[in-house]
């Protein structure tokens, strides 16, 4: 890849309802179901289904954060990168200890159903912004 010292990415995490968090970054962190991507400028374009349920953001003033994310699409190009999740949240956003409760109770409930399953994946992708927020 050839140098791109001093460009940035234009990044927006969009949840159904609001948008958590716009700005500019110099690299983005997602999994997706082919694995985790490092976006940084001058990726190629990109569309990929979100997994993991965290994306990670190092902005241009090195600012670091996480953000819960467990369902969505990413989607990359000409250094513009959206990152629409249904459910969104910012870690440092996120009690630890409340999300560790909400958890057990989603993992103790079971996942019989999609909805059920759906809480699993949100509450676990909850605990984990949390943690790396830390």
């Amino acid at each position: 890849m050839a140098d791109e010292s001093g460009k940035h990415l234009e990044v927006a995490l969009v949840a159904a309802e609001r948008t958590v968090w716009e700005g500019q970054a110099k690299i983005v962190i997602a999994r997706t179901t082919d694995g985790d991507v490092g976006i940084l400028p001058g990726h190629a374009p990109l569309l990929g289904l979100l997994q993991g349920g965290t994306v990670q953001v190092r902005t241009v003033d090195d600012e670091y954060f996480v953000a819960a994310a467990p369902d969505g699409f990413v989607s990359v190009a000409n250094d513009r990168v959206s990152i629409l999740a249904e459910n969104a949240e910012m870690g440092h956003d996120i009690d630890l200890e409340e999300a560790r409760r909400d958890l057990e109770r989603a993992q103790a409930a079971g996942i019989d159903t999609d909805v059920d399953a759906e809480e699993v994946r949100l509450a676990e992708a909850r605990v984990r912004a949390a943690e790396k927020a830390v």
